[in-house]
């Protein structure tokens, strides 16, 4: 195949003729309009969540954020509290002992017990030598809440409305108090890196307003009549038995409010605030930390004073313009119940919950979720979305687990949905703190089993942790890393961008698997070549009336080896260089054991046919070849995919089954991959009913993990996005097939500007399940391949090229396109 060097993602959806404008719902505004309206606050779109009441509690508020800095907007009307967060204020610090050394002559014992049968002993020896040392691990955490004094009882209030609108991301409140309207906007800029607060009234000197902050971590205030400024030192709540240092260190952070007010006075009172009488209000804030930057202060003085002389019309101008970008490439629409589109968001997930049908909603959630992934990874991002994202409510950084990176299926899921749903530029965070963990991988790789190479486990954090967890059932788990970097090659194949697969990925991926050649040991026994002492995460089994966690090449790193050695000799191969290596790559994955089918009739978890210790256990890692790779597919291997579908069922129906939000997005992921629409949908319709807030966060329930409280995470939100966009399109087996898993349900509908891999951009439309029109726009020169399982096109159209001839093999279309070439195919008259 043929692929033309695109350097980024914008230049991709330049070169296949998209604009933000040409694929919103409404076209994207230009900075002259949005001027000339002045500020634009967009009411009762279809795209926003809205609620008739103040949030009463956290889930409840609504998240913005600008990929850095982001906040949660309560709405209250005599108090109103908004949460702040900032992506690098983390407690702990690096620890240059966090390894205890292994080394390859205490490997080899400790494997010898096991290739003997001696399984318990292997576990215990394993335990002592190949677990790691969190030490000062530390823990990202909340700043601490701004409280804005208005004291308009909520009894007293009239027309109240909170919402936030996805097409220009601005959450707004409005409402009526004593006969003046007030309202508020609120965004945070990522091209001005701040954070704006508007507040109105529609009489004049009827705006006042008390000012202040309340900190989780000790600061210091500097108040003046302008600003309230403030430092201190990031201080985790947090204690850990075990590492009584655990949250020692911190980064120093400096923040400020500064206040532009129309009319009215400014009174300072102790270490707040109070505005009295003005007709209008701006707040601009910034957080920053001295996390890889030495004079945080100085950065928020900077931003502010920009933004102050900038204003704040024309900072929400850029805002949109720069949001919209990224937001405005999808479009989502399925018909459904329209009166159920007028209710409130959680009066409408009410009625969602009682299995009542409103297709619309879940088009919602879908771009809400998408909204989720901008507004807390962004290109320019210091750090990647963690557990929670960025928006943080100190409930995950008080668990046993941290509110950090785990690498054994939440940080891949938060990052599931960004290629498919046109969001790759969301991936370059992560981008960059892989390439910083390989730095501190390759310590650990030497250190801990005398390999080349880099290597990460379960856990990290942003001090170089890339040691195996404490405890090894859950912790040793050296796979993690070839999971998380994997990412760079699914990029790679949804853009064919030559230079990144070069400079970027190619060099991170060889560097994971000149590790695992290193590594990995022959099995004389067999003659397989296996990774181990490892676990299948964090699951356990049953051996000779013990119960382990620890065994020698469970399925999922036979996937993941597989998979990031296949990647190595393509990449290798499209590259022209190391032939010796690609030489190296194809002997070890002739050397890998097969995929087993268990005597249970489900795919087997370890390569031994282990009795399950926890049939209710939520992780299902040996289904990686399933979802998200294509080691198994119900075309090339029916047997192993029913296998999975067997796996899944008797998970599910075991008692007291450990579901948990990214469980069930797991489910919606798995179920389309086989083609099951109406049991993808029944779990994403779990998902919203089991999982998710009024406000549409999804979180691990209370009881799971040591959960004391429903716990937001991220990853349920992103795997159910990534999961619907699965059901719509799928390009994963070389071919595009539209609509492979439609729930009966979603009769009629439409979808333009997601992605396929091989560089393209599709749509469809669809009426009573019927295909009427797909697309597929080329973003680079590309051979594509096109499955019609479904209807089959009667007529073609093609634009942006000259012609093109397609060949037509049983049900299998080959389209030799042209960068910006756009072809549409139509299935009736």
């Amino acid at each position: 195949m043929r692929a033309r060097n695109i350097s980024n993602r914008r230049e991709f959806v330049k070169a296949a003729g998209i604009t933000a404008a040409g694929l919103t719902l409404a076209p994207a505004m230009h900075a002259k309009e949005i001027k000339a309206n002045q500020w634009i606050t967009a009411r009762n779109s279809e795209l926003e969540l809205w609620f008739k009441q103040a949030a009463e509690e956290w889930m409840q508020s609504v998240p913005i954020g600008n990929g850095r800095l982001g906040a949660m907007v309560f709405g209250g009307t005599s108090a109103e509290r908004i949460a702040l967060n900032e992506i690098t204020l983390w407690a702990g610090q690096p620890d240059p002992d966090q390894e205890i050394a292994c080394g390859k002559e205490k490997l080899a014992e400790i494997r010898q017990l096991f290739f003997e049968g001696k399984i318990q002993e292997g576990n215990t020896l394993a335990y002592k030598y190949l677990s790691g040392k969190p030490n000062s691990f530390g823990t990202h955490i909340p700043l601490g809440d701004l409280l804005l004094d208005f004291g308009h009882d909520f009894s007293l209030v009239s027309d109240y409305r909170r919402c936030l609108n996805l097409e220009n991301a601005v959450a707004l409140v409005d409402y009526s108090f004593q006969g003046v309207h007030f309202s508020r906007e609120y965004f945070c800029s990522n091209p001005d890196q701040v954070l704006v607060i508007r507040l109105r009234a529609s009489k004049a000197k009827q705006l006042s307003v008390g000012i202040k902050l309340d900190c989780l971590s000790p600061v210091s205030f500097s108040v003046s009549k302008e600003e309230l400024a403030f430092k201190g030192k990031a201080k985790s709540t947090l204690k850990v038995k075990a590492f009584p240092r655990f949250s020692d260190g911190g980064v120093e952070f400096a923040g400020a409010i500064r206040v532009k007010q129309q009319g009215g006075r400014v009174e300072i009172v102790s270490q707040s605030l109070q505005i009295k009488g003005a007709s209008e209000i701006l707040l601009y804030i910034d957080i920053q930390t001295n996390y890889k930057q030495a004079n945080p202060a100085a950065t928020v003085q900077n931003n502010l004073r920009i933004a102050d002389k900038k204003g704040g019309r024309r900072i929400l101008a850029d805002h949109i313009i720069d949001y919209q970008q990224l937001f405005g490439r999808v479009r989502f629409t399925l018909e459904g119940q329209s009166q159920t589109g007028l209710l409130p968001t959680n009066e409408r997930l009410d009625w969602v919950k009682k299995e009542q049908a409103d297709p619309g909603f879940y088009s919602l959630f879908f771009q809400f979720n998408r909204y989720l992934l901008i507004a807390c990874s962004r290109e320019n991002s210091p750090l990647p979305a963690n557990l929670q994202g960025l928006w943080n409510d100190n409930l995950a950084a008080n668990m046993p687990w941290t509110c950090d990176y785990h690498l054994d299926i939440n940080t891949q899921q938060n990052y599931w949905a960004a290629n498919v749903t046109n969001l790759a530029e969301c991936h370059e965070p992560l981008f960059n703190f892989i390439k910083y963990l390989q730095i501190y991988g390759q310590k650990t790789a030497r250190k801990v089993y005398g390999s080349e190479g880099w290597v990460a486990h379960t856990v990290c954090n942003v001090w170089g942790y890339t040691a195996p967890g404490e405890w090894p059932g859950w912790g040793l788990f050296p796979t993690a890393s070839t999971w998380i970097v994997l990412h760079l090659w699914e990029q790679y194949q949804f853009s064919r961008d030559l230079k990144f697969l070069a400079d970027t990925a190619y060099p991170l991926l060889k560097d994971n698997a000149i590790f695992f050649l290193d590594y990995m040991v022959m099995d004389v026994s067999t003659g397989y070549l296996m990774t181990g002492p490892t676990t299948s995460p964090e699951n356990a089994f049953r051996f000779a009336g013990s119960t382990l966690s620890l065994s020698m090449m469970p399925t999922c790193d036979r996937v993941l080896v597989l998979e990031l050695f296949q990647a190595c000799r393509q990449a290798a191969l499209i590259l022209q260089i190391d032939a010796d290596f690609v030489h190296q790559l194809e002997k070890a994955m002739a050397q890998l054991p097969p995929l087993k089918i268990g005597k249970n009739g489900g795919l087997q978890e370890w390569l031994e046919d282990y009795e399950e210790a926890i049939p209710n256990h939520r992780h299902t890692t040996h289904l990686l070849g399933l979802y998200p790779y294509a080691q198994i597919g119900i075309d090339r291997t029916p047997e192993l995919a029913n296998a999975c579908k067997i796996t899944m069922e008797k998970r599910m129906a075991a008692p007291n089954w450990e579901d948990v939000e990214w469980s069930r997005g797991n489910m919606i992921n798995f179920y389309a991959r086989l083609q099951e629409g109406d049991l993808a949908l029944n779990s994403l319709y779990l998902m919203l009913k089991q999982f998710t807030s009024d406000a549409l966060l999804t979180f691990s329930v209370a009881g799971i993990a040591g959960a004391n409280s429903n716990i937001f995470i991220l990853d349920g939100n992103q795997s159910a996005c990534a999961g619907t966009a699965e059901m719509l399109v799928q390009s994963q087996d070389g071919y595009i097939e539209f609509l492979p898993a439609l729930p009966k349900t979603w009769k009629t509908g439409e979808f333009d500007g997601l992605c396929v891999r091989g560089g393209g951009i599709v749509g469809a439309t669809w009426k009573n399940g019927k295909l009427i029109k797909a697309s597929l726009k080329a973003g680079v020169d590309q051979v594509f391949y096109l499955k019609w399982r479904r209807e089959k096109p009667i007529r073609l159209e093609v634009i942006g090229q000259k012609k093109v001839l397609p060949e037509l093999v049983n049900s299998t279309m080959k389209l030799d396109l042209k960068a910006g070439g756009l072809i549409e195919f139509f299935f009736t008259n």
